[in-house]
């Protein structure tokens, strides 16, 4: 964030660019907690030659990680080999436009084990179709949540400050994994949700006068609680 910080301050001092900068956004994901089944029919008659599709499909969970799995489990020829590959494709766009907030669904598995289809009416696009409308229906069955990154954080830190560093990750939803002393100094580890990290450089070298520093990476994606996934949630179909 103090990198960000510095370039911007650059681009509009050496190079006089009229940046226009928001504020940070986060990577948000959605996934499932449970199995659901689902179909997807797609039927439009408008004189002449209709459109025609229709999946039936299973949604399971998988371990973090793990990504998206389609597998076909059609026997008999309900669906023709044709449109299996419209229904995974119109499954995998429905799963990046989510289904609680607008994010990305991972760690997913979609078996598709029936349908139906017309000999004359039916074509990729109505599969594609029907493979999305019966992901969305499924994904909405399926127990959904958010999902948001966290941060393996550690602060460096005089003892004097270390109460109030503690406190302050607290606040953020933090929780403290270890403290160690190194050098004369204490080091507090933490794992720490990415949105609420954000102007922390600033309000640590306040809080501390400037005698701490800290760095975080990635660590992993975790459910967000229900009262801020709420929240989350409200603003992001509001703004539809």
């Amino acid at each position: 964030e103090l990198h960000l910080e510095i370039i911007v301050d650059r681009m509009m001092r050496e190079y006089k660019v009229e940046a226009n900068v928001g504020k940070p956004q986060v990577a948000y994901r959605e996934t499932i907690r449970k199995h659901s089944e689902a179909e997807g029919k797609y039927i439009r008659q408008t004189g002449g030659r209709g459109q025609y599709g229709h999946a039936k499909i299973k949604l399971d969970p998988q371990p973090p990680g793990l990504g998206y799995e389609f597998v076909n489990d059609i026997v008999g020829g309900s669906v023709p080999k044709e449109f299996i590959k419209p229904i995974d494709q119109g499954i995998q766009e429905a799963l990046e436009g989510g289904v609680l907030a607008g994010y990305p669904v991972v760690d997913v598995k979609v078996t598709l084990y029936d349908g139906s289809y017309h000999d004359v009416d039916s074509n990729e696009m109505a599969f594609k179709i029907a493979g999305s409308m019966a992901f969305k229906e499924a994904a909405r069955r399926a127990s959904p949540v958010l999902l948001e990154p966290v941060m393996a954080v550690e602060v460096v830190t005089p003892e004097d400050f270390a109460g109030a560093i503690m406190g302050d990750l607290s606040s953020r939803r933090g929780r403290i994994e270890g403290m160690e002393h190194r050098a004369g100094s204490q080091v507090i580890k933490a794992i720490v949700p990415l949105a609420e990290m954000f102007g922390y450089a600033t309000h640590m070298r306040s809080s501390t006068q400037g005698r701490a520093e800290y760095s975080m990476h990635f660590a992993r994606y975790e459910e967000v609680p229900r009262s801020v996934a709420d929240e989350i949630i409200g603003k992001a179909q509001g703004g539809k």
